[in-house]
């Protein structure tokens, strides 16, 4: 079993995008079952009416035929890290995660819970993702041949409440699709995403956005798959490529009989 991350440097338009995707996706190995994880905001990436403008039906639109597609071609379980989608009778969105199953089917989807309402000392400054987005309720899992997925978007990773749910409701893998700035990734990026994969003993896949991008923010790159000791096993500084590791089930399995964290935690 393999895990895998793209990495990204996404503009405003999905034909560019688009074009990424696929010369990432043509250099695959050959390895299944296969998962792959695409960064927060794979589509597009710029300002709020380009979300508002691209916006899918979750289950409709150009952009998730094309997901399906990819998913069936190359066999794959293919996670659409992060995308604008509608939300009936609002003039908000959401940002949602979509994954597919290897025939093409959507096996689930999840809306980011966390927004990034902060303000960065970068050359972007003040982010504010609550005026165009609203947020999502529920943890999401899905089932997979890789034990149970859990969903997860970016700025989410500073909540470990939600990965220690995921994790006691049985998930095995935890997914973390981004577009982390270059500011706060270098400070915090690696040591959260190690932290998620420690103390919840899952598998981390983190695929982030990776330079400089039309509108002039810069993110952080570094996408990488983590074991759940904390070893990063496979990492990507910057710019476009793919991050590829190896699942042992057995070593989810071993650390939980072994250290079995989530029994001894007392704190619910």
């Amino acid at each position: 079993m393999w895990l895998a991350a793209i990495q990204l440097v996404s503009g405003r338009n999905w034909q560019d995008n688009r074009e990424q995707i696929a010369a990432e996706l043509a250099l695959l190995p050959s390895e299944r079952p296969l998962l792959v994880l695409l960064p927060e905001n794979f589509a597009l990436f710029g300002e709020r009416q380009g979300y508002l403008d691209g916006a899918e039906t979750i289950g409709e639109g150009p952009i998730q035929r094309q997901l399906a597609e990819w998913a069936r071609d190359y066999g794959i379980w293919l996670v659409a890290g992060a995308m604008p989608t509608t939300i009936a009778g609002s003039d908000h969105i959401h940002t949602s995660t979509l994954v597919f199953d290897p025939s093409g089917e959507r096996k689930g989807h999840y809306h980011k819970i966390h927004l990034f309402d902060v303000d960065v000392a970068d050359n972007h400054g003040r982010y504010r993702e609550s005026e165009t987005f609203s947020p999502g309720e529920e943890p999401v899992l899905v089932d997979s041949p890789f034990g149970p997925l859990g969903l997860s978007i970016c700025y989410d990773l500073r909540f470990p409440e939600l990965y220690r749910r995921l994790a006691r409701t049985g998930a095995r893998v935890l997914l973390v699709p981004a577009a982390f700035t270059a500011v706060t990734g270098e400070a915090h990026w690696e040591p959260l995403l190690r932290a998620r994969a420690i103390e919840n003993q899952c598998y981390l896949v983190a695929a982030n956005q990776g330079g400089t991008h039309e509108t002039g923010r810069q993110t952080w790159g570094h996408s990488m798959v983590i074991d759940p000791w904390g070893r990063v096993l496979a990492s990507l500084d910057s710019g476009r490529g793919t991050v590829l590791a190896p699942l042992d089930p057995g070593l989810v399995d071993e650390l939980q009989r072994t250290m079995p964290v989530l029994d001894h935690a007392r704190l619910l």
